[in-house]
């Protein structure tokens, strides 16, 4: 019976996370040229909550980085060929002058 009980203790935090998900509303991000490849590529790996969180720190050269990284470092499988897509519309909307 204890055991039960602590195995029913331990997965409560996991319904919880669950609901919580459940409840999250999709991320809208500025439409523009280069969206679709945004979309598609970088929310294929993660939320694309973090443009917006990152975005006050982000020049084009640090977009571009973080693309790179994304590939190189974490195996992101983005097409070369939409790279600048998603350095140009992450830049123009999400990016910080300079």
């Amino acid at each position: 019976m204890t055991r039960k009980i602590a195995l029913a203790l331990g997965l409560l935090p996991v319904a919880f996370a669950f609901a919580a998900v459940a409840e999250e509303k999709p991320v809208e991000l500025k439409p523009g040229p280069g969206l679709e490849a945004v979309q598609g590529n970088c929310g294929g790996c993660h939320s694309l909550d973090y443009i917006g969180i990152n975005s006050p720190y982000m020049n084009q050269t640090v977009w571009q980085a973080e693309v790179t990284k994304m590939i190189n470092a974490y195996g992101a499988p983005i097409d070369a060929k939409d790279v600048p897509a998603i350095v140009d519309y992450l830049t123009r909307l999400y990016g910080k002058p300079g």
